[in-house]
């Protein structure tokens, strides 16, 4: 696996393609830097080996070249997260960017426009992909986040530098933080799946079973399994053309002697609101007119006891629709579970917008092992997926 360290960037220029899809507000102020953070130690490294960095990334999902979708407006934000003044050029090929670059001196840092203000981006246009790459020495792919995707600038650029491309170290730490628990994984492994339905994770489910030890199932395709298994849900979510297959799971599962934990209980609500009446009730005796909504105080005892005795831990997607105070308990506990067996050695990733955004909200960022920066690419990791951006450097 090409790393960083296999290059020395001492008067070379290195072409990064980062993640820089930032949350904007209003006032097209950055309002979370996590991902520009996380490219720090790449941007870092090649700055204090003598060479310079030009960063490439797309921002939302423009039609054409829309203003408020340019990367002028998070320059400030950048410069302040790498503490070095970061250069703007207000496109991403062509002469006027190609002259920039060749008077970029060695420490210094130059933004690229928004790659996607040009179509070819995402069609993953050879020929763009092409210009892209007359402007490095070295290509350095740090972009987790789109590593699924085959664009131009994520996957194409890379046969343009044979010999001259490697990860950065966002995406080597992302590459082995999933093998750790796809593949070196210290036993016994425990996966936790929540989210809303059972379709989007049935690709993880099964690749993982080879891999696991325990599935926990929580969120709202708790209760497809549920019904499947005979029980009343009352309105909670679920997907009755998924009984079959939540069935096939429980006995693949079984087969392959893992065990699968399904919450016990279940804090319902009459309707989906923090201000609704709620009770604790059996996962299996939801009355009619009534909605689960998170996991109740018998399931986190349970939840927490696999935990505990588990090695390496994967966390994907809440227990409950913890946005809700009322409703965020169950994931609050798992959370806790989760902190307390990474610190006495166990192995826990996080990964998936809602789980991180839980473990931001809830405080856990600092206390689990790692907290991955791409939903999409890491669930098609899970999966057993080759991700594009990631097999262009390994080619």
């Amino acid at each position: 696996m090409p790393l960083l360290n296999d290059f020395n960037f001492e008067n070379k220029k290195a072409l990064i393609r980062v993640d820089f899809n930032v949350p904007l507000n209003d006032e097209f102020k950055v309002t979370d830097a996590t991902r520009i953070l996380a490219a720090k130690s790449t941007i870092d490294a090649i700055l204090n080996d003598g060479g310079s960095a030009i960063l490439m990334s797309h921002l939302g999902r423009p039609k054409g070249k829309e203003n408020k979708f340019s990367m002028a407006h998070i320059v400030e934000k950048v410069s302040r997260v790498l503490g070095v003044k970061v250069k703007f050029i207000d496109d991403c090929v062509g002469v006027k960017v190609e002259k920039a670059v060749s008077e970029l001196k060695a420490g210094e840092v130059l933004l690229l426009e928004n790659l996607r203000f040009y179509t070819e981006e995402k069609a993953g246009d050879k020929s763009f992909a092409e210009q892209l790459s007359k402007l490095g020495d070295v290509y350095v792919n740090d972009a987790f986040g789109t590593a699924h995707r085959a664009h131009a600038s994520t996957a194409i650029i890379a046969d343009f530098f044979p010999k001259n491309k490697c990860f950065g170290n966002l995406l080597a730490r992302e590459i082995d933080s999933i093998n750790k628990v796809l593949n070196d994984s210290q036993k016994p492994v425990t996966a936790i799946l929540g989210g809303a339905k059972v379709s989007s994770k049935i690709g993880v489910i099964e690749n993982i079973l080879d891999k696991v030890d325990h599935i926990i199932i929580g969120g709202g395709m708790t209760f497809t399994f549920v019904k499947a298994l005979g029980g009343k849900i009352g309105s909670s979510l679920v997907e009755n053309d998924k009984q079959e297959l939540a069935l096939a799971i429980l006995e693949k599962a079984k087969a392959k002697n893992v065990q699968i934990h399904l919450p016990i209980d279940a804090i319902i609500a009459e309707n989906f609101s923090n201000d609704a009446n709620t009770k604790e009730v059996d996962t299996s005796e939801i009355p009619d007119g009534w909605m689960g909504l998170d996991s109740g105080t018998k399931t986190a005892e349970k939840f927490a006891e696999v935990i505990a005795k588990s090695k390496t831990i994967l966390w994907n997607g809440p227990l409950g629709v913890f946005e809700m105070e009322n409703f965020s308990k169950g994931t609050i506990e798992l959370g806790n579970a989760i902190a307390e067996a990474t610190k006495n050695g166990a192995f826990s990733l996080v990964g998936g917008g809602d789980s991180v955004a839980a473990v931001k909200q809830f405080g856990f960022a600092e206390k689990v092992s790692y907290v991955s920066t791409g939903g999409g690419a890491m669930l098609e990791m899970l999966e057993g997926k080759t991700l594009p951006g990631i097999e262009a450097i390994l080619k």
